[in-house]
């Protein structure tokens, strides 16, 4: 058997376990992929100041996020079809981090439904809105997010107009697989991930099939949701999320300064700087390469996390140091749930948190609180 190390084991094992078509849905860039490719190699570039002869018994990487006790600066990104990875993947995600003390974001584009969810965990989850054009639609998520007891609500901003994603396209990517002959030579050789997908109801867009009126297929579902990304989304938009959502409010997508100091003028709790990992402006740039500028300009003003890129404990550490308060886990997480399920997410936590840990001892710090730039090579 594998012996696990790192995020990139977990990698290796959910390519050979999730059907091709799901493993390059979480694993692809949008256009040549230079932002996704970059996102990780800004991040690399980054050196630490070694530190020696320094006590570093009795260290804690616990902080807040929001106002939220958490375990470590890490909360699970919102994923899109994050139960395609593995069968009832957001119940099982969620279920590791609630117990490892992270937060957990739903998706709209989810797979198992905010009840679903809410009904198979104890902690309240963070829950991630796309603005569709259907303003009602809208609406009621926020609603159903309150009754389910989501403490925050993640807007994403920067996907009004869906970024154009090859392999997508090339897979003939559809929930669920359409049963052509290469999908079907495909799951013939991932029987543990049919297995495990026969064995639940889920297998649809859980928070709209249902929901939507006229959407009754996955003919009329896949037709819906490709025509709801709303090109008309702005600022106004935030107002009128907020007049609708009464809770924690982050702002996901801020890749600018000037973007930054809007939202932080906005009245929101956060933002996320991010760039979609790489998903969405190809040719933008990464994340990391921009969180210096914009935690100058609104640290003060706004809590600041950060997304986009991060494959180890290291990486959180580095983008702590350079100001963020927290940081965000989508595709190691999915490699974990690929890999291994709810063992699999849960693994990859204790993994980053020793690699964080021990990197932070390394360095001459004992208080993630207290960790800053003092501790990079700038």
């Amino acid at each position: 058997m594998t012996v696990v190390t790192d995020v990139a084991d977990m990698q290796a094992l959910a390519r050979r376990r999730v059907p091709k078509m799901f493993y390059d849905y979480a694993d692809t860039g949008s256009w040549t992929q230079s932002t996704y490719r970059e996102n990780e190699a800004a991040l690399q570039r980054q050196k630490l100041r070694q530190r020696v002869a320094c006590n570093i018994d009795n260290r804690s990487v616990k902080t807040t996020m929001i106002g939220e006790d958490v375990s470590m600066p890490i909360a699970l990104a919102p994923v899109g079809l994050t139960g395609m990875q593995h069968a009832d993947g957001e119940i099982l995600a969620a279920q590791a981090a609630e117990e490892f003390g992270v937060p957990f974001t739903l998706s709209t584009m989810s797979v198992c439904s905010i009840e679903d969810v809410a009904e198979n965990t104890k902690t309240p989850f963070w829950f991630q809105l796309y603005v569709m054009r259907d303003r009602g639609f809208s609406e009621n998520l926020m609603h159903r997010a309150t009754d389910a007891g989501c403490s925050a609500l993640v807007l994403t901003l920067d996907l009004q107009v869906l970024g154009q994603r090859h392999k997508d396209l090339k897979n003939g990517l559809s929930t669920p697989p359409k049963p052509k002959p290469h999908v079907l030579l495909d799951l013939a050789f991932k029987p543990r991930w049919c297995w495990n997908m026969m064995q639940t109801k889920r297998r649809q867009f859980g928070n709209i099939h249902g929901h939507v009126s006229g959407v009754d297929d996955m003919t009329s579902l896949a037709e819906w949701t490709n025509s709801q990304f709303d090109p008309t989304l702005d600022w106004s938009s935030v107002e009128w999320v907020k007049s609708h959502w009464k809770r924690k409010l982050i702002l996901k997508g801020i890749n600018d300064v000037e973007d930054a100091k809007i939202a932080a003028d906005v009245g929101a709790d956060a933002i996320v700087v991010s760039n979609h990992g790489g998903r969405q402006l190809d040719g933008a740039l990464a994340s990391y390469d921009v969180l210096q500028d914009i935690v100058d300009a609104v640290g003060d003003k706004i809590e600041v996390h950060f997304d986009g890129g991060i494959r180890s404990g290291q990486d959180v550490f580095k983008a702590v140091a350079m100001g963020a308060k927290s940081t965000y886990i989508g595709r190691a997480f999915i490699y974990g749930l690929g890999a291994m399920g709810k063992q699999g997410v849960a693994k990859v936590l204790q993994i980053m948190h020793k690699e964080l840990d021990v990197t932070m001892g390394l360095c001459g710090e004992t208080d993630i609180n207290k960790v800053g730039r003092h501790n990079l090579v700038l």
